[in-house]
């Protein structure tokens, strides 16, 4: 007996963050969401994207035992930005029973035509500005911080309830030992040149954190805007993220390009915790995790470079390749072993070529599925 109920309540909510953990007790590989930061993700009551759209939580029970969860989200911002009338589905896991996975899809389409949606896209968990896709290779490597993880079956039972393809992102990994240093070579050089353009690399002045944020937020809605299924972000969702960002960044990792004093592109990596949170169990910081993160965080030897972009006019101008060679540089100061650059969209030719010459592997797929209603 399968039923689908919708969460009501912190004891509900409680038992929708922890679900994963019961579902990935025995996998090595399995990263646990900070229970703080998910609980405020999804709380209306304290994360800016609710001010603008919707989310509704579902559990699945199966012989009243917690079998799945998901997510059913109508961005209102997305649809008018880009005069779409799609849903959402995220924060979806299942055990492996189709009919679990079934039933929570069922009530996501029943629950998406009501809102009067005609398309319903996922995994997006609420928009591509934060965790999405589905991972289809590499199982048996652990995720980089704030990238989604999932069961190998996922994909098969979406597939089979008739989800098609939408598009792939991609992850690439740069590793000490076998990256190329031409780009860092070429560093002076490209920095000349770009200085002959009046256009400089520097790093972010974090004595002036909050000024360089409101620049960086014009850069990252102008820079992605024709990236597929991108929305702006609001002043207070991006300064929600820039409060969170403020706490882990490297500021030596986090490089700014300016024209004339004019910013026009940044690059941002961050530390990969999760080579630390993988050890904290059921993602709960009491009693023992803020040691485990405060002890262990100076020994991570891997980032992710989560953001890079130039707006249009300056591109190919060398802006990228300084900012990788940047990175790769210091990463070597700092015995940095590893980088993940995620994600990128399959068919960004220009990005994923950058990464191809730096001889960057793309060692993960991850896919975000459509289902017209």
């Amino acid at each position: 007996m399968i039923k689908v109920e919708k969460v009501s309540g912190n004891s509900d909510l409680k038992k929708f963050i922890d679900f994963p953990h019961l579902l990935y007790a025995n996998d090595p590989n399995y990263v646990p969401e900070l229970y703080v930061s998910q609980e405020e993700l999804l709380n209306p009551q304290k994360h800016p994207f609710h001010k603008h759209s919707k989310v509704d939580l579902f559990l699945a029970y199966k012989n009243n035992k917690v079998a799945g969860r998901i997510a059913a989200i109508r961005n209102d911002n997305h649809n008018s930005y880009n005069n779409t009338k799609d849903a959402f589905f995220g924060f979806f896991d299942t055990i492996d029973d189709f009919e679990v996975a079934g039933a929570l899809f069922d009530k996501v389409v029943e629950w998406s035509k009501k809102e009067d949606l005609n398309n319903l896209i996922g995994p997006v968990n609420f928009s591509t500005n934060e965790t999405c896709g589905m991972l289809l290779n590499s199982f048996d490597l652990p995720p980089v911080v704030m990238m989604p993880y999932n069961k190998p079956y996922y994909n098969s039972f979406t597939e089979k309830y008739g989800f098609n393809k939408m598009t792939d992102l991609l992850a690439y990994i740069v590793k000490s030992d076998t990256y190329s240093d031409k780009s860092v070579k070429l560093l002076g050089q490209l920095e000349e040149r770009l200085k002959q353009k009046n256009i400089i690399i520097r790093c972010i002045n974090k004595k002036d954190f909050d000024n360089e944020a409101k620049k960086v937020k014009e850069v990252y809605n102008s820079a992605w805007s024709k990236n597929l299924g991108f929305v702006p972000m609001t002043d207070a969702e991006f300064s929600h993220m820039a409060k969170d960002m403020k706490m882990i960044y490297d500021p030596e990792l986090c490089y700014i390009a300016e024209y004339d004093g004019k910013m026009i592109g940044f690059s941002l990596s961050i530390p990969d915790l999760n080579q630390v949170l993988i050890n904290i169990k059921r993602g709960r910081l009491f009693p023992t995790g803020y040691f485990k993160l405060l002890f262990n965080k100076n020994k991570i030897n891997g980032i992710r470079v989560i953001t890079l972009g130039v707006i249009e006019g300056y591109r190919k101008l060398g802006i990228e390749a300084c900012f990788y060679a940047k990175t790769i540089e210091t990463c070597l100061r700092k015995n940095i072993v590893y980088a993940e650059t995620s994600w990128i969209l399959e068919h960004n030719e220009m990005m994923n070529a950058a990464l191809v010459r730096i001889n960057a592997e793309a060692y993960k797929r991850y896919r975000i599925y459509e289902l017209p209603l």
